[in-house]
């Protein structure tokens, strides 16, 4: 089975990188959008398929697939977005390890 980020993270190609910029002017800002921009989205998937879950069980819908697909793919987008977060900790820490 293939998974492409793409599927989980609808528009997410090159979301975490910054926008190109002719200065250095202005990339910490677009990065940090960019990351606020991921995590919004996140939690957005994370809402929709809790909403899903809940019109399911109420007997709203009756749309397993699309219920079980809307929760795997928000859990799949929450294990990215904390291995994003792991990775960027473990970043900082090694940093702050350097010597100067």
């Amino acid at each position: 089975m293939d998974i492409r980020l793409n599927s989980v993270l609808p528009g997410a190609t090159g979301a975490l990188l910054p926008s190109p910029t002719t200065s250095g002017e202005g990339t910490d800002s677009s990065f940090t959008d960019a990351l606020k921009d991921a995590f919004n989205r996140v939690n957005q998937m994370q809402n929709d398929a809790a909403e899903l879950a809940r019109q399911f069980a109420a007997g709203e819908t009756d749309d397993l697939v699309r219920v079980v697909t809307a929760a795997e793919e928000a859990s799949i987008a929450l294990q990215l977005a904390v291995q994003v977060r792991n990775k960027v900790v473990e970043a900082y820490q090694e940093i702050m390890r350097m010597q100067v």
